[in-house]
């Protein structure tokens, strides 16, 4: 499913859509930096809490398909910045991290 689909699927709020036909094809959860650029799968729906400007540079490293704030966390201004300037999307959910990955899970599958 395309992110767009993905946010109109699982109600997640658009906070940056900078590539809004990328193929979600899986969920992965994590809130290491360095674990989620080695082990994240391309494509993928990455729910973090996580909402700097880092974030967004290893979701550009690891190809992820979008960044899932979870928890009511929103990005500072450098990431929507960064994420603005390489085409990432960023997706708010107001639900706990498991509670949006399993969401999304379902959704995908």
């Amino acid at each position: 499913m395309t992110s767009k689909e993905l946010t109109e699927k699982c109600g997640l709020k658009v906070s940056v859509l900078g590539a809004p036909e990328n193929e979600i094809t899986t969920v992965y959860c994590c809130d290491l930096l360095s674990i989620v650029m080695g082990k994240a799968p391309a494509g993928c729906a990455w729910v973090t809490v996580m909402g700097n400007m880092n974030s967004v540079a290893v979701a550009s490293l690891a190809e992820i398909g979008a960044i899932i704030l979870a928890d009511g966390i929103t990005p500072d201004d450098n990431a929507l910045k960064r994420a603005e300037e390489n085409g990432i999307n960023i997706f708010l959910s107001e639900k706990a991290v498991f509670d949006t990955a399993l969401e999304i899970h379902k959704a995908i599958n």
